[in-house]
């Protein structure tokens, strides 16, 4: 069994990037973070308008959590640090995508 410490001083985050297949986290403290853009689908399929339209806000226990507004797509930083894709169930992301669908038809 794995026990992690509490974190003393959060990360925190001052820029998101992305390739054509990964996402980077630049942190306050120097760290770059990547993880395959395939964690995130909803940021896979996101057009590059939809990537840059991020913020960062601080959850109840003063973590940072990355949103893509137009996505409805949250990152906790903590999660990307310790390797964690998204949880998204298939039934949710393919209930995304025909909406997307839908819309970029209308």
């Amino acid at each position: 069994m794995i026990l992690m410490k509490t974190i003393e001083v959060q990360p925190r985050v001052t820029t998101v990037e992305w390739t054509d297949d990964k996402l980077a986290m630049m942190l306050t403290d120097g760290r770059v973070v990547m993880a395959p853009l395939a964690w995130y689908p909803r940021l896979l399929h996101a057009t590059p308008a939809e990537r840059t339209d991020w913020r960062v806000f601080e959850d109840t226990d003063d973590r940072d959590v990355i949103f893509w507004v137009q996505l409805d797509e949250l990152i906790p930083v903590v999660a990307l640090l310790a390797g964690v894709p998204s949880r998204e169930s298939t039934r949710s992301l393919e209930r995304w995508l025909a909406q997307r669908r839908t819309h970029s038809h209308s």
